[in-house]
């Protein structure tokens, strides 16, 4: 009885990196040491200044309840912040993106045009928006309302326009077929297709702008970021850590509350 050798396996060969590879690798390394460099990055300094952090914990604990219904009001006020930039910028957002997206505009011009003021006020941070109406209307809740509607107007819009150019093509060719016009096909073909994603976008936006509005109260804009930003300035950090966990509660409510509509959206 003959016994059949088994065919042997060929031994895949090992494929080194090409040089390519290793020019990648490197600039990547050089970058980071650069920057390593640059940002004065240094484990021992902070090391070093254990006490001071020690120091810091020991002024802050226990948190200062006294100052809790206070912190909650300012953050209600935050809340109110983050909702009326959202709101107020859905309109702007709207417009643009609909001239933004190839799905609903034909003309060139005016999707250059649209895209290019949506990529100013997406560059332009809130805080700097912020800056700037302070100076126009003072101190408080509406300069930082003004901001996150500049600011959200860009960013939404482009994220809008995004979900539009992905947007199914078989509702808008089955509509322009028919002579529908563009203000036609946006209307009847490519908002139904993407309701559902653009609302979910919104509420992330939502979202994102409540916690945006609490960095704003701090260059003077309301809400409970101005508080934190007063018990800095009067070394009252047991002050300062009852509002940061009011800001923890409201960031985790706001969270699990777009969390459950956008699930009950199914976005």
């Amino acid at each position: 009885m003959s016994v059949t050798a088994s065919p042997k396996l060929a031994v895949p060969r090992r494929r080194w990196p090409t040089p390519v590879v290793w020019v990648v690798v490197a600039v990547f390394l050089v970058v980071h040491v650069l920057a390593w460099q640059a940002t004065e990055f240094s484990p021992a300094a902070l090391i070093a200044g254990w006490e001071g952090m020690a120091d810091f914990l020991a002024e802050s604990l226990p948190p200062d309840f006294s100052v809790l219904g206070k912190s909650l009001e300012a953050a209600v006020i935050t809340l109110y912040i983050g909702l009326l930039g959202t709101t107020f910028s859905i309109p702007f957002a709207l417009a643009l993106a609909l001239l933004a997206s190839r799905a609903t505009t034909s003309a060139a011009w005016a999707q250059q045009a649209a895209r290019a003021v949506l990529s100013f006020l997406r560059s332009v941070p809130d805080v700097v928006f912020a800056l700037i109406f302070v100076t126009a209307v003072g101190l408080g809740p509406f300069a930082g309302v003004l901001a996150l509607v500049f600011h959200n107007t860009g960013v939404m819009g482009k994220l809008w326009a995004e979900a539009m150019d992905e947007s199914d093509r078989g509702p808008r060719d089955a509509v322009k077929v028919t002579g529908a016009s563009g203000p036609q096909i946006a209307l009847h073909a490519v908002l139904p297709t993407v309701l559902p994603s653009l609302a979910g976008l919104l509420l992330y936006r939502l979202d994102v702008n409540v916690r945006s509005s609490l960095v704003l109260g701090l260059v003077g804009a309301g809400g409970i970021g101005f508080l934190i930003n007063q018990s800095i300035k009067l070394f009252r950090f047991d002050e300062m850590v009852t509002h940061i966990l009011v800001v923890l509660l409201l960031v985790v409510v706001v969270d699990q509350a777009s969390g459950w509509v956008r699930k009950r959206l199914g976005a």
